[in-house]
């Protein structure tokens, strides 16, 4: 996951806050973590809106994803949600 953060948004400065690795561009770009059934992808709730049609088999709340640890990760996804975020 930070693999594939830091390709798509190569200008962010990285940090810890609330305990997760998180990318900090202008506040905070995105957070993520991993826990037991899933990996946290927090990029806040104007992505979550913005990409709700391609999320819709995911677990979202307000500003988090939750992408099951028993199925690959969508990493082209979430490097469209990073690059949306950058270029707003």
């Amino acid at each position: 996951m930070w693999e594939t953060i830091s390709t798509a948004a190569p200008e962010p400065t990285e940090a810890i806050k609330y305990a997760m690795p998180t990318f900090v561009l202008h506040g905070n770009l995105l957070l993520f973590a991993a826990f037991k059934n899933h990996i946290g992808f927090y990029p806040g709730p104007d992505a979550i809106l913005y990409f709700s049609s391609e999320l819709a088999s995911y677990k979202t709340s307000k500003g988090a994803i939750q992408f099951p640890v028993n199925q690959d990760i969508p990493l082209s996804l979430a490097t469209k949600i990073v690059t949306q975020k950058t270029s707003s």
